[in-house]
């Protein structure tokens, strides 16, 4: 066997071939990238690669560049594909030590496909972008947090002595933290979640239908679950928390702005290192600041771990520079002149 690809419907499969792999993380799994898909992301694929050196697998949200509001009845529909990494992370996760022919055969696979280009967002904890470093144009960029969850007692040494002191005055104000998967704490995720995107005047991508959260929770069953804090009955912050393999990612969060002075966020995130540490996970991942910067989201997250931060990488790669080309050039130049944005046609 080669190169192998699968499904959304073979999702069965799909999870067998990824829980084979060591290293797997929950961006890897059917039930997580379902529900981007029924967010509008594309068509789930994951590819794996097998023969007698190296095996190795990659998830990719397949998007028909048609359907892109900037070509729309300006190019052929089921033409020109272009391939992303869910949201999250992802790229491709390599065993064996040689991955030169599963590159070749993969490439291969994209030219014959249709594949304009790729654009990868490599998971920090994993560091598989070092795997890939010869495919495809790797670029570091900026800080992430992931916590040490080797026993109770680091986690809490862990802490900066101001956030130990926020974990405290939420305790000392009433707050509890609970946890589970239920319909109606996700219908009450939501709603917080939703809120906050209000007041954070977010774009329209980051609200998801109920569809979305339906999916998280039956599709995810043994990995996602919301950790939410209460006050006197009320529910004041919440946050979906995906476990899989020894590891705990921190994934969708909101809070009620009200009672933010109280620290609802940080006992919740607390509380969660300790379920994840009660429960076999080794490190707990919160990400980095918006768009990588060290912004307050990062120097939030960055209170929880006085460690050294992991490092973010991104991949780009080309499959057909002709037709990206074109594709660049259908573009008002104007509007994408100067932007950073991969795939640029897309910017």
């Amino acid at each position: 066997m080669a190169l192998k690809v699968y499904a959304i419907e073979q999702n069965e499969e799909w999870d067998a071939v990824v829980r084979s792999f060591k290293d797997y993380d929950v961006y890897w799994l059917s039930g997580y990238v379902k529900a981007f898909k029924i967010h509008g992301d594309g068509e789930p694929l994951l590819f794996y690669y097998e023969d007698k050196m190296t095996r190795g697998i990659n998830v990719v949200m397949k998007r028909d560049i048609s359907k892109d509001q900037h070509f729309a009845g300006r190019i052929e529909e089921d033409m020109y594909f272009d391939f992303v990494t869910p949201y999250g992370y992802g790229g491709w996760i390599v065993e064996g030590e040689i991955a030169d022919r599963l590159f070749d055969e993969y490439e291969k696979w994209c030219r014959n496909n249709g594949v304009v280009s790729e654009f990868v967002r490599f998971h920090p904890v994993l560091k598989n972008h070092e795997a890939s470093n010869q495919f495809y144009d790797v670029l570091a960029l900026g800080g992430t947090i992931a916590l040490d969850l080797e026993s109770p007692e680091v986690i809490w040494s862990n802490l900066i002595s101001k956030n130990r002191n926020m974990v405290r005055k939420a305790m000392k104000s009433g707050v509890e933290i609970f946890n589970g998967r239920y319909p109606d704490i996700y219908e009450e995720f939501r709603n917080i979640y939703n809120g906050t995107m209000d007041k954070d005047e977010a774009d329209d991508y980051y609200y998801f239908k109920p569809e979305f959260y339906e999916s998280v929770m039956s599709d995810l069953e043994t990995e996602g679950q919301v950790f939410y804090a209460v006050l006197e009955g009320k529910v004041i912050a919440a946050s979906i928390i995906l476990a899989a393999n020894g590891r705990l990612n921190y994934h969708l969060s909101g809070s009620v702005r009200e009672y933010q002075n109280l620290a609802p966020t940080n006992l919740l995130l607390y509380k969660a290192a300790l379920w994840g540490c009660a429960n076999g996970c080794k490190t707990f991942h919160l990400g980095g600041g918006v768009g990588s910067a060290q912004d307050s989201l990062y120097k939030f997250k960055a209170a929880f771990y006085k460690g050294e931060p992991c490092r973010f990488h991104i991949g780009r790669k080309m499959y057909n520079e002709e037709k990206y080309e074109e594709l660049v050039a259908m573009r008002n130049q104007k509007e994408i002149e100067g932007s950073g944005f991969f795939p640029k046609y897309r910017a």
